[in-house]
C-alpha cells in the first residue's frame, strides 16, 4: 500500500437507506416464502399500512403500483429468474440463503422485466440488500446483479433454456417460468400442440383484469359504468371489466355487496347451473362447497329472481362466514350452513339444482395467484381425488330425479376434471351428462363437450371447468 493510500483517511460510514417500495416488495415475498401466504392476501394490508406510515403524499398510487409489480412479476417469472441466477453464482441455488434469493430474484425482475434503467435497478437492490441483509451480502447481490444486466431477458434464456428439440417440457418451464409436471399437466389437458400450450404459459404470466359482476336484481352493469372506467364483459351479461389502475373497494354497489369482483369464468359456471334445463320444480337450489362466496352471492341472486331458495354449505366456519356475508341482502330466501358436503346434513334428493365447485390444486387461476404453481406438487392431486370423488357422489345423492349437478373446478387437470366426473358416473349410475356449451352462448373454442373447459389464452379467464349432470334414476 502506497504511504498516500495509508495516510488517506477512511470513508465516512454511510447509513442504508430505505426504500419503502422495495422494502414492501421484500416483506411480502419473505411472507410468500416463510408463511406459505398468497401474495393478493398480503399485499393489500402492506399497501395500507405503508400508506399510514409514509404518507399519502410520499406513498401514492405509482408507488403502490410498483410495489405491486415487483410483487407479482418476481413470482410469475420465478423459475426464470432462478435459472439465470444460478448461471452467475458459483454455488448451488439451494445453498443461496432465502431472504437473498428474494433480494437478487427483486433485482432480476427489476433488470429484465420491467424498464427501470439498469442502474437505477442495481443500486436500488443493492441498497435494499444493505438494509435487510448487511453490506457483506450486499457485495455478493452487487456482483451477481452486475453480471445479470450484461444481457437481456431473450439472451439469457436463450443460455440458460435447453433447446425445444431436446426437451420440449423442461424448455417451456425455464422459458415460461412453470414447473415442469404443470406443463406436463396443462399439456396434456389442452391435447397437444406447441402453439397452444406456448400460448396458455404465456397467458398464465399476464396481469389478469380485475372483473366485475353486478348481482341481478341488486345491480347493473350500467350502474357500474357509470361509477368507474370500464369495459364490457366478453362473456357473461353481468360482467364489467375494470381500467387499469381501478379500485373496486370505492364503488358503492361493491361496497353495499349488490356488486363484487368475480372472474368470468367463476360467473359463467354460475349461470350456466341456473340456466340448466331441469325437469319438474325449480325451487330448491344448493351450492354444496360455497366459500369464499362469490359463486353463491351470484346463483343466489339469480334464485331470487325466480323465487327459489338456495342453501349454501361451507365446511370450514370462518369461510362460511364469508359465504354470509357476501350473500347478506340477496332479495330471495336463502340460508348458510357450515357443514361437510362428503357427510351431508340434507336429505337425499332434496335439491332442483346443485353446485359443487370442489377445492382442487388451483391450477387454473396461476394468473391470479402465480405463487401457487411452485407451491404444489404433482402428489397434491392424490389428496384432493378422494375427496373431489366423495363430493360429486353426495351432489349426485342430494339433487332429485330430472334434476341437475354442476361439478366446477379451478382447474384443467385431468386428474381434477373428466377422470373425477367419469370415475363417478360409472360408479353412481342413474345419471347422465347434458351438453353444457349451449348454455354458454357466444363463448367460442368450448371443445368437443359435453363438458366445458375455459383457458386464460382463449377467453380470457381462469380455466374453469365444468360438467352438467342430470340425475335420471
Amino acid at each position: 500500500m502506497s504511504e498516500q493510500a495509508r495516510r488517506r483517511p477512511p470513508k465516512p460510514y454511510r447509513r442504508p437507506q430505505k426504500d419503502p417500495v422495495r422494502m414492501l416488495a421484500f416483506e411480502a415475498l419473505r411472507a410468500v416464502d416463510e408463511r406459505d401466504a398468497y401474495a393478493n392476501l398480503v399485499l393489500p394490508p402492506l399497501l395500507k399500512k405503508a400508506r399510514e406510515k409514509e404518507g399519502p403524499d410520499k406513498f401514492d398510487g405509482r408507488d403502490a403500483a410498483l410495489a405491486t409489480e415487483l410483487v407479482y412479476g418476481t413470482l410469475r417469472r420465478q423459475g426464470t429468474y432462478d435459472a439465470i441466477i444460478a448461471a452467475c453464482i458459483d454455488r448451488p441455488l439451494r445453498e443461496v440463503d432465502p431472504p437473498v434469493l428474494d433480494v437478487l430474484s427483486l433485482g432480476a425482475h427489476q433488470l429484465l422485466g420491467t424498464r427501470i434503467p439498469t442502474h437505477a435497478a442495481v443500486s436500488a437492490s443493492v441498497e435494499l440488500a444493505r438494509v435487510v441483509l448487511g453490506d457483506g451480502r450486499a457485495k455478493f447481490v452487487n456482483a451477481v446483479l452486475r453480471k445479470i444486466s450484461q444481457q437481456d431477458l431473450d439472451a439469457w434464456v436463450e443460455q440458460v433454456a435447453p433447446p425445444y428439440d431436446e426437451d420440449a417440457e423442461d424448455h417451456l418451464a425455464v422459458v415460461h417460468s412453470h414447473p415442469r409436471w404443470v406443463v406436463s399437466a396443462l399439456w396434456d389437458a389442452l391435447g397437444g400442440g406447441r402453439a397452444g400450450i406456448e400460448d396458455l404459459l404465456e397467458a398464465d404470466n399476464e396481469r389478469p383484469e380485475v372483473t366485475l359482476v353486478a348481482r341481478p336484481g341488486r345491480s347493473t352493469t350500467e350502474e357500474l359504468a357509470a361509477a368507474t372506467e370500464t369495459l364490457p364483459g366478453r362473456w357473461s351479461p353481468y360482467a364489467l371489466r375494470m381500467a387499469e389502475g381501478g379500485e373496486p373497494g370505492a364503488i358503492e354497489a361493491v361496497k353495499e355487496g349488490r356488486a363484487g369482483v368475480q372472474d368470468e369464468g367463476s360467473q359463467l359456471v354460475a349461470i350456466a347451473l341456473a340456466n340448466a334445463p331441469v325437469e319438474g320444480t325449480d325451487a330448491r337450489w344448493l351450492d354444496g362447497c360455497a366459500g369464499p362466496g362469490g359463486k353463491a352471492a351470484l346463483l343466489g341472486a339469480l334464485a331470487a329472481e325466480r323465487g327459489a331458495f338456495l342453501l349454501a354449505s361451507e365446511k370450514q366456519p370462518h369461510r362460511a362466514r364469508l359465504v354470509e356475508r357476501a350473500l347478506a341482502g340477496n332479495p330471495g330466501p336463502y340460508q348458510v350452513i357450515a357443514a361437510d358436503g362428503t357427510r351431508p346434513p340434507w336429505r337425499p334428493g332434496t335439491f332442483d339444482r346443485v353446485l359443487m365447485d370442489v377445492p382442487c390444486s388451483g391450477l387454473g387461476a396461476l394468473r391470479r395467484r402465480p405463487e401457487a404453481r411452485w407451491r404444489r406438487r404433482p402428489g397434491d392431486l392424490d389428496g384432493f381425488a378422494p375427496l373431489q370423488r366423495a363430493l360429486l357422489t353426495e351432489a349426485l345423492g342430494a339433487v332429485r330425479v330430472g334434476g341437475v349437478v354442476g361439478y366446477a373446478t379451478c382447474s384443467p387437470h385431468l386428474a381434477e376434471t373428466r377422470v373425477v366426473v367419469d370415475d363417478v358416473l360409472k360408479k353412481v349410475g342413474g345419471a347422465e351428462l347434458i351438453d353444457a356449451r349451449p348454455l354458454l352462448p357466444g363463448v367460442p373454442a368450448l371443445g368437443d363437450g359435453p363438458d366445458v373447459q375455459l383457458w386464460p389464452h382463449l377467453h380470457g379467464t381462469d380455466a374453469m371447468y365444468l360438467a352438467l349432470i342430470r340425475r335420471t334414476a
